[in-house]
């Protein structure tokens, strides 16, 4: 699963969602490092997120 940032698609992340997880990491930095998120920190994020 991908997302862009731009409408050039210029700017991407991929994420990986596991049972437990979310890995994200730069789609032009496959080598690079990722970064690993449990999915109710995930969840939290998004409802804080949301309130603004």
């Amino acid at each position: 699963m991908a997302y862009t940032s731009t409408e050039q698609g210029g700017n991407c992340l991929e994420i990986a969602p596991t049972p437990h997880a979310l890995h994200i990491r730069d789609s032009k930095q496959t080598a690079g490092p990722t970064l690993t998120v449990p999915r109710d920190s995930w969840a939290g994020f998004l409802v804080l997120a949301r309130r603004g």
